[in-house]
């Protein structure tokens, strides 16, 4: 994996922040990448996409908390919506990028609603494009392609369903859960059947397509990808039965061991499976595709999330760590691998 980086310096706009309900996850991730790539001697541009291009000011008090325990409330978002920066892109400060690091989770920052926009600008921007993006986030297409690509995920259905098509085919416990949505906002795991309309209720407040999964027990692993190899193997290992909002982004909410305790075989095959769904789902960029093990010795595909978290406790940083690629190193990779994917699609 070792190659040459070029170090000439470049000018980079962090798009983080949001309307969505990760917010608070994608400020702490684009906390760390401005942080990183200004290390890298690099001009960077702090942009909030839901409030334009921040100042030095700006940028200090909204940079310096961390991941709350719990979502931003829906209401505060709504409100912020209304004055969602679309013209972002026409920002004076934005002339001259080289290119656009996406430090967006969920919503339209990372379901292909800015990449589409974004592509009419002709900005280079890092991961993955348009329908990629939106295929990715939408967990019911994404499932299906999976299968068409021969990759395992878990039995689903999609609400409203019957009672009797639950049991028959999906079978409790079961997770209910947002169908474009992600860091387990709005999931919950139901085991008994008189809990299943207030989990349904609870994920529709958050998408208005709501899966019903089969539960799979087992290990928890994770597959980054960065360019067209996968990275590491990551397990992570939390007391709760799902790795919830809280696990994945307070301190010592999970173990994450880089790399996983697996057999060689078993590396080699939950990768190729990363690499599938990540070809299968037309992503690019980067990448990280998450599993579940089973008893069976099953590698069971969850979702893909094709802007994973950049915070200092995010698994995709500690996959590349793993593989000796340093934090600013992996961001100035990926800045540049946006680039040259950029300069190749328009030759075509």
């Amino acid at each position: 994996m070792a190659q040459a980086e070029d170090r000439s310096r470049l000018k980079v706009a962090v798009l983080f922040g949001g309307t969505s309900s990760e917010r608070d996850v994608s400020i702490a991730s684009g906390s760390q990448v401005i942080q990183a790539l200004r290390k890298g001697g690099h001009d960077v541009i702090a942009v909030d996409t839901a409030t334009g291009v921040l100042d030095a000011a700006a940028e200090k008090e909204l940079l310096s908390d961390g991941v709350k325990d719990l979502p931003p409330d829906e209401q505060a978002l709504d409100l912020m919506r209304t004055g969602d920066a679309t013209s972002l892109t026409s920002a004076p400060e934005l002339r001259g990028v080289d290119v656009l690091f996406l430090a967006l989770h969920g919503g339209a920052g990372e379901g292909g609603t800015l990449q589409a926009l974004l592509d009419m600008t002709d900005i280079p921007y890092t991961g993955s494009g348009m329908l990629g993006s939106a295929m990715a986030m939408d967990k019911d297409i994404s499932k299906r392609l999976m299968c068409l690509a021969e990759v395992p995920t878990p039995p689903w259905l999609m609400a409203p369903v019957l009672l009797e098509d639950i049991e028959e085919r999906i079978g409790l416990p079961c997770v209910v859960k947002p169908s474009k949505q992600g860091s387990t906002v709005g999931l919950s795991i139901v085991k008994h059947t008189d809990d299943l309309e207030a989990a349904v209720e609870t994920a529709a407040k958050y998408d208005d397509e709501v899966m019903i999964e089969k539960f799979i027990p087992g290990r928890e692993f994770t597959v980054p990808v960065l360019g067209v190899d996968a990275l590491p193997v990551g397990e992570i290992i939390t007391p709760n039965e799902i790795f919830d909002y809280a696990a994945k982004y307070q301190p010592g909410g999970a173990e994450e061991i880089f790399p996983a305790d697996l057999t060689g075989a078993q590396v080699i095959q939950v990768q190729r499976l990363a690499l599938k769904t990540h070809r299968a789902l037309k992503l690019r960029g980067f990448s990280r595709i998450d599993f579940r093990l089973d008893s069976d010795g099953v590698f069971w595909c969850l979702e893909a999330n094709t802007l994973p978290g950049m915070t200092a406790a995010s698994l995709f940083p500690k996959g590349a760590q793993a593989a000796g690629i340093g934090f600013t190193q992996v961001c100035e990779r990926l800045c540049r691998l946006a680039m040259e994917e950029h300069r190749l699609r328009r030759r075509v």
